[in-house]
């Protein structure tokens, strides 16, 4: 699988779930996985589902069920009728109030099965499908109840089935969490993302030379150092982008970069756009609830 991306979803402490509707959607995200559960759905287009360690042809229309932690990726052309819709809600939903209440414990062991990925019939697909591009269009507090009754429809269907094999390890892409060393630069980087943080910095936190931190950090992560750097700050500044009214060299400057250039240009390497394309695509299709 090609270099998995660590994404920073838009959703924050008090939404209960975000939805991105997605028309003409393009397939241009790399293989990527983020905490936060996600239902997706895509319509009229055919391609290829990369979750996990299964790669799945689909035909004209897909939905899925994907766990926290799990690398996905949709591949496929873009048409005029293309559409995608996205949900994303927090994973600590599973240790809820509520999904710890008796009626709501097929929801919850769904979501726990889902750490490997889960497909559904094609009956249950066009149920969802429907109650999906309903929600879509809807607001206000409803759309809590709505959201619930699509978890509960896909929680009590038949035929359910995993996508990822039971031997896949999604700890092979999050490696960092089994280093104490790792997750103390990891935790670093959380804390000081806005700062000017060098390889000289990090090394002398865990009491390394900059040439065996390099070497250390690539090895648990599968990743560089200042490739980590980067997807850290780039996924906060979509936040600030969605978020604030705030110009594109502020963002840059709050996220760490003090070359807007050089903002613009890695900024673009990791989504495929300029901030600015970002901003204004993001409002477009996004909705917090």
């Amino acid at each position: 699988m090609e270099n998995v991306v660590r994404e920073i979803t838009p959703l924050n402490q008090d939404d209960l779930f975000i939805l991105l509707n997605n028309k003409m959607a393009k397939f241009d995200y790399p293989v990527h996985f983020h905490s936060d559960f996600e239902l997706n759905m895509v319509c009229n287009t055919k391609g290829k589902r990369f979750v996990g360690d299964s790669v799945e042809s689909f035909n004209e229309f897909d939905l899925v069920l994907l766990g926290s932690n799990l690398p996905h990726k949709w591949k496929a052309p873009t048409t005029q009728d293309t559409h995608v819709i996205t949900i994303q809600f927090d994973d600590r939903i599973v240790d809820s109030f509520l999904l710890g209440k008796r009626l709501f414990t097929p929801i919850r062991d769904m979501l726990i099965r889902s750490s490997r990925g889960l497909d559904f019939s094609m009956t249950t697909k066009q149920k969802v499908k429907e109650k999906l591009l309903l929600l879509s269009q809807s607001h206000g507090f409803m759309t809590a109840l709505d959201f619930y009754s699509i978890l509960y429809e896909l929680a009590t269907s038949q035929d359910q089935r995993y996508l990822a094999s039971s031997t896949f390890d999604t700890s092979t892409f999050i490696r960092e969490s089994k280093s104490r060393r790792i997750d103390t630069i990891c935790k670093y980087i959380e804390a000081n993302y806005a700062k000017d943080i060098s390889l000289t910095d990090v090394s002398e936190i865990v009491a390394m030379s900059e040439s065996s931190f390099s070497h250390f950090f690539k090895k648990r992560t599968g990743r560089s150092f200042i490739s980590y750097l980067n997807d850290a700050r780039i996924g906060h500044s979509t936040k600030l982008l969605f978020e604030t009214t705030n110009s594109i060299a502020e963002i840059s400057f709050m996220c760490g970069y003090s070359n807007i250039s050089n903002f613009n240009r890695i900024f673009k390497k990791i989504k495929g756009q300029t901030p600015s394309e970002y901003r204004t695509s993001i409002q477009q299709i996004l909705t917090k609830f």
